[in-house]
């Protein structure tokens, strides 16, 4: 016998059904409240409001358990690479050889953008932020293929899936090179994912440039970490928008926007900044493990704590031990890295963190590591869009299929004035 819920309103006892979830979580399935009962719920920031089912991606915040379709996070960072990742999360099961090897192929040789494209470049600003620019370009990628947009057309959106994941980089490096004045470099389908965009980020026509493996491991390693992680702002934004049946070049586009705010793609240039600031302060990190301990002090230690995970954060794991790697190899002795190694041992350390479960997340690493590599401040937020476009990719393709498939469409508690009459201009005094 399925297990229900009672609410009790107005003398009515009311029967909702459960949701299970594959380790056991529960949902109230209150789809038919409104309908059956006049109320809606009120969930700020939709905390305990599950918006839909999914098979892509499972994340235990209370033990620190991260999986890609059922298979651990740190199995993935350790033995696969991206675009594998990649077809995982799109397709659902890891890739036969034929199959990484089609996909593979098809994602390589759309790497080139359309000429006219570059006119875009042109039209901007000279020192845009490439988060603006990315949207922006990824938005225009439908006006560029409009024919093949189709929302229900399994091959269309196969093509578009694979424009997507190959222009991206491109597009993403083009806007860093627009911004420090120099040519706009064209893909090199001979090296793999990461080498050819550490290739078109910074080599110069002038120069030859050799990919070091060292950098482009640990840029895949941390597409990886960041290719899905449930429904968070951006997915839900694309999800939103894809919900309309708007075609994924426009959902991606919306997603980036939503990934650029501070509290979302933003952290880890938060955890530089912060950095920065006490080192620039001398490097008495006491002091600021005292501020962040004081109530009234509005200052916070970036970097620490997740809105999910209550629990150490299983990619920070990783990321830690990529960072050491990283660091190791290009010979920076950065006082901002030693900053951090010194403020995470005192935040595992001291009851005040632990009792509150401050753990260091992954963005409190991503940005040292992306600093290191030669990466400006700015693309930080643009490198998470191309990690996380393989788990926008999947979110919305898993809507489109979904039996229950509705356009979004959140309720409201309204607040504002009662009715009341318009008053001509001429009697409001």
């Amino acid at each position: 016998m399925t297990e229900k819920v009672a609410i009790t309103f107005q003398g009515k006892t009311f029967e909702f059904p459960l949701v299970e979830g594959t380790f056991g979580e529960k949902g109230i399935d209150i789809s038919t409240l409104r309908s059956t009962t006049g109320l809606v719920t009120f969930d700020p920031g939709y905390m305990s409001t599950g918006s839909c089912t999914s098979d892509i991606t499972f994340l235990d915040g209370e033990k620190g358990i991260l999986l890609y379709r059922g298979i651990p996070i740190e199995q993935l960072a350790d033995k696969s690479n991206f675009v594998e990742t990649a077809y995982l999360l799109i397709h659902g099961e890891l890739p036969t050889k034929d199959e990484l090897s089609y996909f593979n192929h098809h994602v390589v040789h759309h790497s080139m953008l359309h000429e006219a494209i570059k006119n875009l470049y042109d039209g901007f600003p000279n020192n845009p932020h490439p988060m603006a620019v990315a949207s922006a370009v990824v938005g225009s990628l439908a006006t560029f293929y409009q024919n093949e947009i189709s929302v229900r057309d399994e091959r269309e959106i196969e093509i578009t899936i694979h424009r997507l994941l190959a222009k991206l980089p491109t597009i993403a490096a083009y806007s860093y090179k627009k911004s420090i004045g120099q040519p706009l470099p064209y893909p090199d389908n001979a090296l793999g994912y990461c080498g050819n965009f550490l290739k078109m980020m910074f080599s110069t026509p002038c120069e030859p440039y050799e990919v070091d493996p060292v950098a482009a491991k640990a840029l895949d390693v941390l597409l990886i970490l960041h290719a899905d992680h449930e429904q968070n702002c951006s997915t839900s934004t694309v999800r939103l928008v894809g919900s309309s049946m708007s075609n994924l070049f426009a959902s991606v586009s919306a997603g980036i926007y939503a990934l650029w705010g501070p509290l979302h793609g933003g952290a880890n240039q938060a955890v530089i900044e912060m950095l920065e600031a006490i080192h620039q302060d001398g490097g008495d990190i006491d002091k600021y493990v005292a501020k962040a301990k004081d109530a009234n002090d509005p200052f916070r230690l970036m970097g620490f704590g997740h809105r999910v995970y209550k629990n150490f954060d299983p990619r920070s794991k990783i990321i830690k031990k990529l960072a050491h790697q990283v660091f190791e190899k290009v010979k920076v002795h950065d006082p901002l890295f030693e900053i951090a190694l010194k403020l995470e041992d005192i935040a595992t350390r001291d009851e005040y963190f632990l009792e509150k479960k401050l753990y260091p997340n992954v963005d409190f690493y991503s940005g040292l590591i992306y600093k290191a590599l030669g990466f400006p401040v700015p693309m930080f937020p643009v490198l998470f869009a191309m990690g996380r476009l393989p788990g926008w990719i999947a979110q919305w393709k898993e809507l489109q299929a979904d039996k229950d498939f509705k356009i979004g469409r959140p309720r409201q508690i309204y607040t504002g004035k009662s009715t009341r009459d318009y008053v001509p201009l001429t009697d409001r005094g």
